[in-house]
């Protein structure tokens, strides 16, 4: 009936569709999100949403000191067995080859601590990429509202100047277009449309029916239903890659941490030899 909501049969915002809204008819993916675009969410509905799925933030990464990140740059078992490597040479008088040692382990925390800081950088300047408000239709009238409320599903409305406050499958779009280089590094604006497409493999900057949370709207304006937000969107990925930079190895990291294993358990081995032999 026009002016309802669709019904959402209880059924989850984010689980609902499959997530290549690009590909799917307007009509279909606003089904999927239980909203009637000429009517909009309703409150009781948009606070369970909410709740679900959190707010449209970009969440900061945990905060530590800069003396707490360089002694987290000492908990691998590599640089354990090099500082016991310095203080046996110290102890035996090679002087020379402690003090190179730990130049060495001093360097490669130093090196650390900057790669983890440049990683905070970026993901605070991600932050400054989002917009306080936002426009919407709810309850079938248009409000302004606090960007960090939106939900899946909103109907949300941008126009030239605005940034884009959270992903946007378009369904409605006159002279619209976006620039999109803080994701895709075009630096020409993209002219968008409202059809569906047919390959799911798409990359971003092809996908010209949607518009990305963090991108700026260059001409025309358009509505759209919100289908990603807060660390779901694709700038909230980027945000979530850069937090995980610190923690993940690389291959390479990898293989030197099995091998540190390896050379400790045969350390361990030649000093009870070397101890039993003493004997």
């Amino acid at each position: 009936m026009a002016g309802k909501p669709i019904p959402t049969a209880h059924k989850s915002p984010i689980t609902a569709s499959s997530g290549l809204f690009f590909t799917q008819p307007r009509e279909a993916i606003a089904a999927s999100l239980g909203v009637d675009p000429r009517h909009g969410l309703d409150e009781d509905e948009i606070g369970r949403r909410l709740e679900e799925c959190g707010v449209n933030e970009i969440q900061e990464a945990t905060g530590s000191t800069l003396l707490q990140k360089f002694f987290n740059q000492f908990a691998d078992i590599m640089i354990i067995i090099l500082l016991a490597a310095a203080g046996v040479s110290g102890a035996t008088g090679e002087i020379n080859d402690a003090i190179v040692i730990l130049i060495i382990i001093v360097l490669n925390a130093v090196i650390g601590v900057v790669q983890e800081h440049r990683a905070e950088q970026a993901l605070a300047a991600l932050r400054r990429m989002t917009v306080p408000d936002a426009q919407v239709r709810r309850s079938g009238h248009i409000q302004t509202v606090a960007s960090a409320r939106l939900v899946p599903g909103d109907i949300v409305l941008v126009e030239a100047g605005n940034v884009v406050p959270c992903d946007l499958r378009l369904f409605e779009t006159v002279d619209f277009e976006v620039d999109e280089a803080a994701l895709t590094g075009e630096s020409l604006a993209v002219a968008k449309h409202t059809e569906a497409l047919e390959q799911a493999d798409l990359l971003l900057g092809d996908r010209r029916n949607m518009a990305y949370k963090g991108t700026h709207v260059t001409r025309g304006h358009a509505m759209g239903i919100a289908v990603a937000t807060g660390s779901r969107s694709e700038l909230g990925k980027i945000a979530d890659l850069l937090k995980e930079s610190g923690t993940t190895l690389t291959p390479l990291q990898h293989r030197l941490h099995r091998f540190s294993k390896r050379l400790a358990v045969a350390i361990l081995i030649v000093a009870a030899i070397v101890f039993v032999t003493g004997l």
